[in-house]
């Protein structure tokens, strides 16, 4: 199987190193507008060889579509007119009803498969490319019904060689569920690692006193504006719907505080500890 990745990141590049160490792609052709990404994706043999995106779209059996989500808006249409019915065209992205929305009719949708391969880290650019960074982690498939069955075929053996399970969903409960799952976290990270920025001006006391507690809660703060920005843009009613819920429960608890409701406070941790019951 000949694979064409579009956006030589974190998950594009990972794909890359993984679909060539399992054995499924013979040939890995990088795609990417920065020639440094590509540079560095050939050195770390990401991919096999860099080729155009017309190229690409002649030789590769599927072609992996891992930019931005805003990016993708604006190729997508493009990529399936581009595409012949042998091929298979799949996205990664981390948000889709929008996205969907720009194919609903084109006359290739069915070659198309929509994915989000739930995975990562706080770190992007082909230099964050990791092998095994999907083994055991679950590849949402979203409006399965409109992708043709060989079509699907393709992408449940590209994400099951990966290490990954399959399920799906359509994309509104998709896009809704992420909000609550991920993209409030990066919020709330963000937010946390600019209240002790400005509240603690010494960075290497920050440094000193930092437990891993710290550490992994404001983990995702490091994450690219570039990627993120466009997420929460399209998916902006979801996630202002799920950071509404996250602002009253902080409320709640700095209400607690001022009246020294501890009995209550602690009433509340205990029921936030019944997350332990679903994250096992």
């Amino acid at each position: 199987m000949i694979v064409a990745i579009i956006g030589i990141g974190l998950i594009g590049g990972s794909l890359g190193i993984t679909l060539q160490e399992n054995g499924l792609a013979s040939r890995v052709l990088g795609v990417d507008t920065n020639p440094v990404n590509v540079d560095k994706a050939i050195r770390r043999r990401l991919v096999t060889e860099e080729m155009s995106l017309s190229a690409a779209l002649q030789t590769a059996d599927v072609i992996i579509l891992a930019t931005p989500v805003d990016v993708m808006r604006k190729l997508l249409p493009t990529l399936l007119s581009g595409i012949s019915e042998n091929q298979t065209l799949i996205d990664v992205g981390s948000t889709k009803e929008q996205l969907l929305d720009e194919v609903a009719d084109h006359p290739n949708r069915a070659r198309y498969v929509a994915c989000h391969p739930m995975a990562g880290t706080e770190y992007s650019g082909p230099e964050a490319a990791i092998p095994g960074l999907f083994d055991r982690k679950t590849c949402v498939i979203v409006d399965r019904e409109d992708s043709a069955a060989d079509a699907l075929d393709v992408a449940h053996r590209l994400f099951r060689s990966a290490g990954m399970n399959v399920s799906y969903l359509d994309r509104k409960a998709h896009d809704l569920h992420c909000a609550y799952v991920s993209h409030i976290s990066h919020i709330a990270s963000f937010a946390l690692a600019l209240t002790v920025l400005e509240k603690e001006k010494d960075e290497q006391r920050i440094f000193e006193l930092a437990s891993s507690g710290f550490g992994s809660t404001v983990r995702l703060a490091k994450s690219s504006a570039d990627m993120w920005v466009p997420i929460f843009r399209q998916n902006r009613d979801h996630v202002l719907d799920v950071l509404d819920e996250h602002i009253e429960q902080l409320s709640k608890f700095r209400t607690q505080l001022i009246k020294r409701d501890f009995d209550g406070f602690h009433e509340r941790i205990e029921r936030a500890n019944e997350i332990a019951k679903i994250l096992q």
